[in-house]
């Protein structure tokens, strides 16, 4: 195969005889990926995803996006493999692209740090300015986290950007009231990377064994409860014999109790608030009683 540099000679003397042809518009976009530094086989690639994505006009616009991620440091090859991990990040103008990274840098993602979160967590850039401000006063305001301690959570769990804040709050405060875990731990653990159930599980597992207690009122347990990292920042066998000290059986078992006790107490809870609102539709019925004499005040429920 010719490069795309003889390639695009051939097509320009082409197009001289056939001038209606597109052919020259993506030959330009491949030569000028290969200008800023991509091989043949990379310009290739890109274009064809570009072309998934948005379609042919696109190509314009998403050279400026490619020179902005070179130009924050990253070489061709991570730029391809996080373009491929996050296609959605073509639709993202130059300009929205600078004012995010930009606002990553104020949030004190310094050089190095800015990179490689960008390269695990390329979503981070289709999230508008806004919405990572929102998620920054929350976890100040509600959480009570420093501004380091925000930075340090953006930099090891990029992914919170995205998440329903009402489970990120109730994890927090099972873990800060439940397990008595302050946020500095919490920070130090990389709390934020793991699911709810995956910490109630590990805790509640060596809480039934003995070897976790709820701290007291004045931070007390009569026993050494094992450090949250230690909890989590392991796999499931060095969690089991350093820390719970029991069988990937013993364990096995327990997490398919626990799932099905979280279940029947969903479900309590669900009926619980359906009870309320019928509640509260009785309310009502006797409102609509009172303001139409003479109606009926019977009305037939449909079943849910």
């Amino acid at each position: 195969k010719l490069p795309i540099r003889l390639t695009l000679q051939s097509t320009q003397q082409n197009h001289e005889l056939h001038p209606l042809s597109e052919k020259p518009v993506t030959e330009m976009f491949l030569l000028s990926l290969v200008d800023i530094g991509f091989t043949d086989a990379q310009a290739e690639q890109i274009n064809e995803a570009v072309s998934k994505v948005r379609g042919g006009s696109a190509a314009k616009h998403a050279q400026s996006t490619l020179t902005a991620l070179l130009v924050l440091g990253l070489n061709p090859s991570s730029v391809l493999k996080l373009l491929q991990k996050c296609p959605e990040l073509y639709t993202v103008s130059e300009s929205q692209l600078q004012q995010r990274i930009g606002n990553l840098r104020k949030l004190g993602l310094v050089e190095g740090s800015l990179q490689r979160v960008v390269a695990y967590y390329p979503q981070i850039l289709t999230v508008p300015v806004k919405t990572i401000k929102y998620v920054v006063a929350f976890l100040r305001e509600k959480c009570l986290f420093t501004a380091q301690q925000v930075t340090d959570i953006l930099r090891d769990s990029p992914a919170i950007i995205l998440e329903d804040l009402d489970q990120v709050e109730y994890k927090f405060q099972y873990v800060y009231f439940r397990m008595g875990v302050k946020q500095r731990e919490m920070v130090k653990s990389r709390l934020f990377r793991f699911t709810l159930d995956e910490v109630r599980c590990r805790h509640c597992f060596l809480e039934r064994r003995g070897l976790y207690q709820t701290p007291d009122k004045k931070g007390q347990t009569s026993i050494i409860n094992p450090k949250l990292d230690s909890i989590l920042k392991v796999d499931q066998d060095t969690y089991l014999v350093k820390v719970a000290r029991a069988s990937a059986e013993e364990y096995d078992v327990f997490q398919k109790l626990m799932a099905r006790e979280w279940q029947e107490e969903e479900q309590l809870q669900g009926s619980i608030e359906a009870d309320s609102d019928s509640d509260s539709d009785d309310e009502e019925e006797d409102d609509e009683d009172e303001d139409s004499k003479g109606k009926s005040g019977y009305r037939k429920r449909t079943k849910k």
